[in-house]
């Protein structure tokens, strides 16, 4: 925020600089705590799908364990046949709700992002303004 007065004293001047420090350190603080709790619902949706792929991985074992004792006992196969086929598919619907889960549960995926975005923002709007303000040259890249 620019002033029109140039001719304030040093107190003043510190007083305001103070006074936005905080409204911003505020800011970017709620920030972060909104961000940190979208990030932890995330996290338990993931647990939930990983969770839920161990579920459907127990009983697909049992499945298949029965399919291999009716495909032994059966002359036919085809009750044997059809067990593993179900078993297979829920073998593999559980593999990927848990390779889905495990996914999600990346540490790159719960960093705060957008917060880390809007201070990077935050110190080049400063360092701009400060430019600006008391005619600093910019450094070269």
């Amino acid at each position: 925020m620019a002033y029109a007065e140039t001719n304030r004293p040093l107190s003043a001047i510190f007083a305001d600089l103070v006074n936005q420090l905080t409204a911003l350190v505020r800011k970017e603080s709620q920030l972060a705590r909104a961000e940190m709790s979208e990030k932890i619902g995330e996290l338990g949706m993931a647990l939930g799908l990983v969770v839920g792929g161990a579920v459907l991985l127990i009983p697909s074992l049992v499945i298949l364990l029965q399919a291999a004792v009716a495909g032994l006992a059966a002359a036919g196969l085809a009750m044997g046949w059809a067990s593993l086929i179900v078993g297979g598919v829920a073998l593999i619907l559980g593999l990927a709700l848990l390779a889905f889960g495990i996914n999600r549960l990346k540490a790159a995926r719960l960093v705060p992002s957008r917060t880390v975005e809007q201070l990077r923002r935050d110190a080049a709007a400063a360092t701009q303004q400060m430019r600006n303000d008391y005619g600093i040259p910019e450094r070269a890249a």
